[in-house]
């Protein structure tokens, strides 16, 4: 638990970047200063004080601290995360920039959240800090945006209502990205570049991405689920086509993290999968065709070296830059998440639904890590772990969804009917 003593409740660190200052001007507009002490971190102090100006103006906050560092100091990292009781952070690439702050927390004891998706750095943490920070009681939370909140959550929900209602859980889960409409940052993109970069470097990295247990604890990374879908395929739930997901690695591993960090309440056989359906007919067939077709070929052209490098110098945005005000707030996503389970011979179906009207990557992202920070932050969670490398289902569970219901998000779930077996 945060140690209420500390000089700040939370710090936005990146806080200048385009998700940092979504995240910050979230936050102040949301809470006012008797229940929240903030503070904005990063390197560039004239950039930080506009930043601090900009979120007074209109709001409750007659001041906003300023905490000056280094991503590649960790002197100053430590001194930030030893005064507040949450960092959110956003600077990545989390691979080049990410190791130094997660270590600083550990040793100050201070509860950590992010955005990243880099499945690889993941479980590098997991690796050389899980014990540590389960030692230490300290919640190093990943994942907690776009990806892999809608999933992670919402498998959580159903499983939830599945055991209260059946008294048994779902033994599979289907995740659906029905619909969305949002930019993508520099910051992003450079998260993908890396992740390339790194695979086609050190074969631990492209064993990671391999395997669909590779973020389980060591001695838990095998099971019964095959990996992500990479072809078309005729749903087996929906009576329609799907493409692959190009979140399902990061996604699909999370979900089976959440599983075996709780002690497998869902059970060992337990089996999850992300897709974008594409709609019926031969419409539907061509759709799914094309988008696993895209995502094939944009796999292949960034595993080679020189056009990868021309792509990240030349097509790819530069990390902060990204989408503007109007397409933040214009944007939309829906998650829909399907689990399959039985009691007494007899099927059953739970259906959960995740969404905002707010662009999946920052506008909604935003809200998604500051909800995780004040959870986190008020001890506000369902789950049994004090510390460790978590997820969000892990660290906090269900009291997120609550939380995210509150500032405008959908997040239903309940039984499914018209659902044919597999």
């Amino acid at each position: 638990m945060p140690d209420t003593k500390r000089q700040h409740d939370m710090v936005v660190w990146g806080a200048t970047g385009v998700a940092g200052r979504l995240v910050a001007e979230f936050l102040t507009e949301q809470y006012d200063p008797d229940a929240l002490t903030l503070a904005i971190g990063g390197r560039n102090e004239e950039r930080l004080e506009a930043l601090a100006a900009d979120l007074t103006v209109g709001a409750e906050w007659d001041d906003v601290p300023i905490l000056l560092g280094d991503a590649t100091d960790p002197k100053s990292l430590r001194e930030i995360a030893a005064s507040t009781a949450v960092v959110c952070t956003t600077v990545g690439p989390y691979t080049t920039y990410g190791t130094p702050l997660v270590e600083a927390c550990i040793d100050a004891r201070t509860d950590y959240c992010d955005l990243t998706g880099e499945v690889n750095w993941i479980r590098e943490t997991v690796d050389r800090f899980h014990d540590a920070a389960v030692e230490a009681e300290t919640r190093i939370v990943h994942s907690c945006g776009f990806d892999s909140v809608p999933a992670d959550i919402g498998t959580a929900l159903v499983q939830s209502f599945a055991r209260e209602t059946f008294g048994v859980p779902c033994e599979a889960v289907r995740i659906y990205l029905e619909d969305g409409s949002g930019g993508v940052s520099g910051g992003t993109l450079a998260s993908f570049g890396e992740l390339f970069e790194a695979a086609s470097e050190d074969p631990v990295v492209r064993r990671t991405l391999v395997n669909p247990y590779s973020l389980a604890p060591p001695g838990e990374r095998k099971g019964v689920d095959p990996g992500e879908q990479r072809w078309p395929r005729k749903d087996p739930l929906r009576d329609e086509w799907t493409a692959p997901s190009p979140m399902a690695p990061i996604n699909e591993r999370i979900v089976r993290r959440s599983n075996a960090l709780l002690g497998y309440p869902w059970g060992r056989e337990f089996r999850c999968s992300e897709v974008v359906p594409t709609g019926r007919g031969l419409r539907g067939a061509a759709t799914a065709g094309a988008v696993a077709g895209g995502l094939g070929l944009f796999s292949a052209v960034m595993s080679v070296g020189p056009l990868r490098s021309g792509i990240r110098k030349y097509v790819f945005p530069d990390p902060g830059e990204g989408p503007t005000s109007e397409e933040t707030e214009q944007g939309y996503f829906t998650v829909r998440v399907l689990g399959r389970g039985t009691t007494d011979d007899d099927p059953f179906t739970v259906e959960a639904q995740f969404g905002a009207d707010w662009g999946p990557g920052y506008g909604a992202t935003a809200r998604m890590l500051g909800e995780t920070g004040m959870c986190l932050r008020e001890d506000d969670t369902d789950s049994p772990l004090s510390g460790g490398v978590l997820t969000p289902a892990a660290a906090i569970g269900t009291p997120l969804a609550d939380r995210l219901r509150a500032v405008g998000f959908t997040a239903t779930v309940g039984e499914a009917t018209g659902m044919g077996d597999e």
